[in-house]
């Protein structure tokens, strides 16, 4: 029978191959051909076609790398064909392979008016005519030469990932542009095998229901003359018919299929090429409504329809009408699919603000599920954030990359650190880009692990990643399964329909504590380290730029700047893509992300200027709440922390306490103030750290500190993306030290510089201990010319602790720092943002970074007994893939080691991301909390435009807190509001917070 079975599968498949492929066309002639090559970046329709287009012919070479060519099609459909307007088809081939949709040559197909009809992609490379027999047409092509970056992922170094670096030759070879008359009765065939012969293998061999579908399969075989397709195929869809009218079974899986298209927003493409992807995607899905009224489409991130709007606005149109009828669906409510690891709080809360602003603006409608299906791992903090933001359900599927451990649930509850929950779906068919194959429908019944409990599924499908979208042969599919026995039942339906139909079968969920870890990617969180700079850098600034505005707003009357604002986080929040701030792009688009950053930082010190020089003219004009004593030596803290006496949020000479000391100790240098002792040996490492409250070394005994450390970085695959374990049995301590001087020996601040060089690359640190400051600041400048090796800041710090704290947003997550479990072994790359902090009771250190996100923290054995804890900063990584020049050059990077508690790293992670500046007259604070714990994250105007005041604040250290807030300027009322600043209840100045919990109140002035 296995025999048999296997000739009855190679008879099927050459049947189709030989027989019906080539008779899904009744005829075909050939269209004429002429071209107009863009010389530079690509041009609007508009512009293009008023140029001189020249002959060119199927068999011709066209497009050079990133180049694009416009090609114009004209013809006359035959007059002699029988043909409904509906079986007249233009097909193009522009030079595809059959091997990843997305990755290589598109085209957008314009008619003369400048409409757009649909796109050309491998396995969619068709358009309808609507000209009769005997009538003519023309069309516009917009061929895009986009080079296939990923080459079928041997993650070999390329030179395609910039235009500086790509061939000038073209790349592609136009196949074929044909007039084409579809036989849509043997299409249907194809796609009746297709599901049979799918269903067909994936049932036990011994499977009744097996050998039904093929003995049917080979019954169509038979039934359809070779030599006469056309007029047999009929005989073939009847001999299967029986077998795929016979209804599931009562207890069949229940899929949900949801049609979309995971476009990301740049990868191995600029984001300029995601925009007419975009393009292309959407008028597919357009068209493919035109041909079936019940098929739903859900589209996430509003920047894409942003784009659309902006370039494309007779196509946005169409979409805000099939948004209208409920079968264009947004989703997520977040402006990019971001990554969620390292945006900073605000900025996580600003994705939902600015995405659900948009579809509510736009089109009345808010989203409720979060759809993040391939983001790198999942923050602890995130249900409450989703929550705070109106959104009821969550969904990821990169979960089923996992290296290590299988997660144990598909349906479930998630618990974020302050104990929100939010209802979450991992689809079990373990892909974002299914064609709905009887191996995939399968798959998610299978894999389904909470059988028993529920019995409901999604699956994701269309071609994704570089976009494509559905097709109809996968609406083809979902038709024959919408009841077949043997496989899921499959309903082509929006995700809140899905959900409604999860949350009403599977209450209560089971839940999953904590963050979503990805065992998987762990090098995104270095990779690319002057995007990464840009985006703390431009966080920061944001925080800035919206305090000082709203306090010049408040106090001196100035206009709040809600434009330059808002487009500085849309390039922000662009930019936290999950492919471009991990580092997983190509070069291109980390060019083009500094320069974004670059122009950011323009535009906000700008804001900035404005604000605290209008601060300044409403002290001179006697402006509320700014104190008249103007002068010199005033700055302006923008830290939720009172820094060397100026108050959080307000601005004041700072007033320093006892002086910094440096000095000879031995063959080394002691750098000391009061409340810290460092000191520095002849090789510029870290001998001891002694906390002068306590008397504590901070050092274990037989280690030194800041220590630079170079590993080996060959990861098996994925080169930006992964770190592998492995990396450890290959490092070396670069201890070796060229000079150590001092830099600085003044009562406010005294340093030294420490340079190191090790093969092709240079290390300059700074050391200093500023008078007061419970903190030494270490700067490390590199100018790195390593390949495939990463670069790590080890702290050897003497407590015995079996976890550490890492900040995320809003708050922080426990890990383990034992590998006790393959859960925990499988962390051993993980991410924090501004700090990260190991201690026992009464004592602790922090690591505190300016622009670092990967750490490992470890534990070993202590000399004389127990163990300590081994923190590293992952400064630089050197992946060839698929940028071969990722990273080369000058980094500046800061750290702060801090003796205390939890609430010493805080701070330190504030003080070191908001530098004081100075500013040209002292002014009060807006708003002060009189708990520490409870930190004023965000202070700005309301996005409305009314002048409201918005604050947003937090629990910060993991316990109940009770705070009174000090408002200084006239209000009328205070009102408790979710995150787009809708009122939820009554707000008050006092206020008991559970731990991490996250308040955002709007105080209403007029």
């Amino acid at each position: 029978m296995y025999q048999q079975n296997q000739l009855a599968e190679m008879r099927i498949d050459r049947f189709v191959r030989e027989r019906l492929t080539p008779a899904l066309e009744r005829a075909a002639a050939p269209a004429s051909i002429e071209v107009w090559e863009a010389p530079g970046e690509p041009v609007p329709f508009a512009d293009a076609v008023v140029n001189d287009f020249r002959p060119f012919a199927a068999g011709e070479a066209w497009g050079r790398p990133w180049g694009t060519v416009w090609f114009r099609v004209t013809g006359t459909v035959p007059a002699e064909w029988d043909a409904a307007a509906e079986d007249v088809e233009l097909l193009v081939d522009l030079g595809f392979t059959l091997s990843q949709v997305g990755f290589q040559a598109e085209g957008l197909v314009w008619t003369p008016e400048g409409t757009i009809l649909k796109a050309l992609e491998p396995y969619n490379a068709y358009v309808r005519l609507q000209a009769r027999p005997g009538e003519s047409f023309e069309l516009y092509v917009e061929a895009a030469a986009n080079p296939d970056v990923g080459s079928n992922w041997t993650f070999a170094p390329t030179g395609m990932g910039r235009v500086s670096t790509a061939p000038r030759t073209p790349i592609y070879t136009l196949r074929r542009v044909d007039i084409v008359h579809r036989d849509r009765e043997v299409w249907e065939l194809v796609q009746d095998i297709f599901t049979a012969k799918g269903l067909a293998l994936v049932l036990p061999e011994t499977s009744p229901r097996r050998a039904a579908l093929f003995a049917a399969l080979e019954a169509a075989v038979t039934a359809v003359d070779p030599f006469d397709v056309a007029g047999t195929v009929s005989r073939g869809r009847e001999a299967l018919a029986g077998v795929l009218a016979s209804p599931a079974s009562a207890t069949a899986h229940r899929v949900f299929a949801v049609g979309h298209a995971h476009i990301d927003s740049a990868w191995l493409w600029p984001v300029r090429e995601t925009i007419r992807k975009c393009a292309r995607t959407f008028s597919n899905v357009l068209d493919l409504m035109d041909q079936d009224p019940d098929f739903v489409f859900a589209c996430s991130s509003a920047q894409q329809f942003a784009w659309m709007k902006q370039f494309y606005p007779e196509l946005f149109e169409r979409i805000r009408a099939r948004v209208a009828e409920g079968r264009f669906v947004p989703v997520g409510g977040m402006w990019v699919e971001s990554d969620t690891n390292m945006p900073g709080s605000e900025a996580m809360a600003r994705q939902f603000v600015e995405g659900k602003r948009f579809f509510l603006e736009e089109f009345g409608y808010e989203p409720r599920e979060v759809w993040l299906p391939d983001s790198f791992g999942y923050s602890g903090a995130l249900p409450q954030i989703a929550r705070e933001a109106g959104m009821d359900n969550f969904l990821t599927q990169k979960i089923s990359w996992n290296e290590v451990n299988l997660f144990p649930h598909h349906t479930f509850q998630w618990e974020g650190i302050d104990g929100s929950r939010i209802f979450t779906h991992f689809p079990p068919v373990d892909t974002y880009n299914s064609i709905l194959s009887g191996q995939e429908l399968a798959r998610a019944e299978r894999n389904f692990a909470d059988k028993g409990r529920a019995n409901t599924s999604l699956v994701p499908f269309g071609f994704g990643d570089g976009g494509g979208g559905p097709t109809r042969e996968m609406l083809a599919a979902a038709e024959r399964t919408a009841d077949l026995e043997g496989s899921p039942t499959v309903h082509v339906a929006s995700p809140a329909t899905f959900f409604e139909a999860a949350r009403a079968e599977f209450d209560p969920a089971p839940v999953w504590v904590g963050e979503l870890y990805l065992e998987f990617h762990r090098g995104t969180y270095t990779s690319q380290a002057r995007t990464k700079r840009g985006n703390r850098r431009s966080e920061a600034l944001l925080h800035e730029a919206e305090l000082w505005a709203a306090t010049a707003a408040v106090r001196a009357g100035a206009k709040y700047p809600e434009r330059e604002l808002r487009e500085a986080w849309q390039t922000v929040l662009l930019q936290q893509f999950h492919d471009i701030l991990p580092g997983s792009s190509i070069g291109w688009v980390h060019d083009q992300a500094v320069e974004n950053y670059a122009r950011v930082a323009e535009s906000l010190e700008a804001v900035i200027a404005r604000s605290l020089a209008a601060l300044g003219e409403g002290v001179a004009g006697g402006a509320d709440g700014a104190v008249d004593r103007p002068g010199t030596g005033l700055v302006a803290n923008a830290s939720p922390f009172a820094v060397d006496g100026v108050p959080a949020g307000g601005v004041a000479v700072p007033q320093r306490t006892g002086d910094a000391r440096i000095e000879r100790d031995g063959d080394g240098i002691r750098l000391s103030n009061g409340r810290v002792s460092v000191l520095v040996d002849a090789d510029g490492l870290i001998a001891s750290l002694v906390d002068a409250a306590t008397g504590r070394d901070a050092v274990p005994p037989g280690t030194r500190a800041n220590v630079l450390q170079l590993f080996r970085d060959t990861p098996a695959q994925w080169d930006a993306w992964d770190v592998d374990i492995e990396y450890r049995l290959s490092g070396e301590n670069l201890s070796g030290v060229d000079s150590v001087e001092v830099v600085s020996e003044s009562p406010e601040r005294v340093a030294l510089r420490v340079v190191r060089r090790f093969g092709a690359s240079t290390v300059t640190q700074t050391l200093a201990l500023a008078a007061g400051s419970p903190a030494l600041d270490i700067e490390t400048n590199v100018d790195w010319h390593e390949r495939q090796r990463m670069l790590k800041l080890a702290f050897p710090v003497d407590v015995h602790t079996a976890s550490a704290r890492s900040e995320i947003q809003f708050g922080h997550i426990e890990r383990p720092t034992h590998t006790n479990t393959s859960w925990d072994v499988a962390r051993f790359e993980t991410s924090a943002h501004r700090w990260v902090h190991v201690g026992e009771p009464g004592f602790g250190v922090g690591v505190a970074n300016d622009s670092t996100y990967g750490h490992d923290v470890t534990r070993h054995p202590r000399d004389g007994g127990g163990t300590y804890s081994l923190v590293r900063q992952t400064l630089l990584r050197a992946p060839l893939f698929p940028d071969p020049e990722a990273d080369q050059g000058e980094h500046v990077l800061r750290t702060s080691l801090v003796v205390g508690g939890v609430d010493a790293a805080i701070e330190a992670g504030y003080r070191l991301n908001l530098p004081l500046r100075p500013a040209p007259a002292a002014v009060d604070p807006l708003i002060v909390s009189s708990d520490p714990a409870v930190v004023v994250e965000t202070v700005k105007l309301a996005e409305d435009g009314s002048g409201d005041v918005v604050v947003r604040l937090y629990e910060s250290l993991g316990s109940r807190a009770t705070t009174t807030l000090a408002a200084a300027f006239p209000y009328q009322r205070i009102q408790r509001t979710d995150l787009l600043e809708r009122e939820t209840g009554d707000g008050t100045l006092d206020l008991q917070l559970r731990p991490f919990e996250l308040v955002t109140l709007r105080f209403v002035r007029g």
